[in-house]
């Protein structure tokens, strides 16, 4: 990388490491900016996940208070997210690479829409809910299903989990961010391990990524509730298109 696509990814990384504390989707803006300094789909997503790592702890930590008491829920699901993350990884890693090219950008275009529904389809999920202290085998399942989706690829696993998670379990939404953000950390930590020892992994996109996702993910669980949430989602979508642009091109 030059100087000047070390710093363009240095700041997707803050805005990523911003947005994943607050909404998720943050990869939806580091994974089409390595894209564009040239790297390649697999090794710009495999970085990407590795380096999104240190932005997923700062932004737990900084809803640690909102973690106080989902101990054993998270424990039962966070192996879910742990095992379906590590299936996830091994399908990216065994699938053909002109898979990747062909599943991602479909990938990306439910994110965006997952992005721009949010709102409707929490306020509909509200209505429906069927509380239950630990969510059931059906919140469980749904989190191994979003820990294969974000070991695959990962752009919105943040807004999939607020959405089962508000589905499910009677709770406040600050509360419910908190558990989508520790669930969102076991799903990258498990998939970094994973490609740290067997993908093709551009150590220096890392770094870039995780300097600036640390301080993102401070920064949006200090400031991030305070964004207009209208322009946040525009500007994820914009990104989004863009991304599936550059890979169909």
């Amino acid at each position: 990388m030059t100087p000047l696509e070390a710093a363009a990814v240095f700041a997707a990384g803050v805005g990523a490491g911003a947005i994943n504390a607050v909404v998720g989707s943050g990869s939806l803006i580091t994974f089409p900016t390595m894209l564009a300094v040239g790297f390649p789909p697999i090794v710009a997503n495999v970085s990407n996940n590795v380096g999104l790592v240190p932005g997923g702890v700062t932004g737990v930590l900084g809803y640690r208070q909102e973690l106080a008491g989902q101990r054993a829920r998270l424990i039962r699901l966070g192996a879910a997210s742990v095992i379906g993350s590590f299936i996830g990884g091994v399908l990216l890693l065994r699938l053909p690479a002109e898979a990747f090219g062909v599943i991602v950008p479909v990938l990306i275009a439910v994110a965006c829409v997952l992005v721009l529904v949010q709102p409707r389809l929490n306020a509909w999920l509200a209505v429906r809910r069927r509380p239950h202290p630990h969510g059931g085998p059906w919140l469980w399942l749904g989190v191994l299903g979003a820990g294969m989706y974000g070991g695959y690829f990962g752009a919105a696993q943040g807004i999939v989990l607020i959405g089962l998670l508000g589905a499910f379990l009677d709770e406040d939404l600050q509360r419910v961010n908190a558990a989508k953000n520790l669930l969102s950390l076991l799903v990258n930590a498990t998939a970094a391990v994973l490609f740290a020892l067997v993908a093709p992994v551009d150590w220096g996109a890392v770094l870039m990524v995780a300097l600036g996702s640390a301080a993102g993910g401070f920064l949006g669980a200090r400031v991030g509730r305070r964004l207009p949430a209208p322009l946040l989602r525009g500007f994820i979508v914009v990104v989004g298109v863009v991304a599936i642009v550059k890979l169909l091109s």
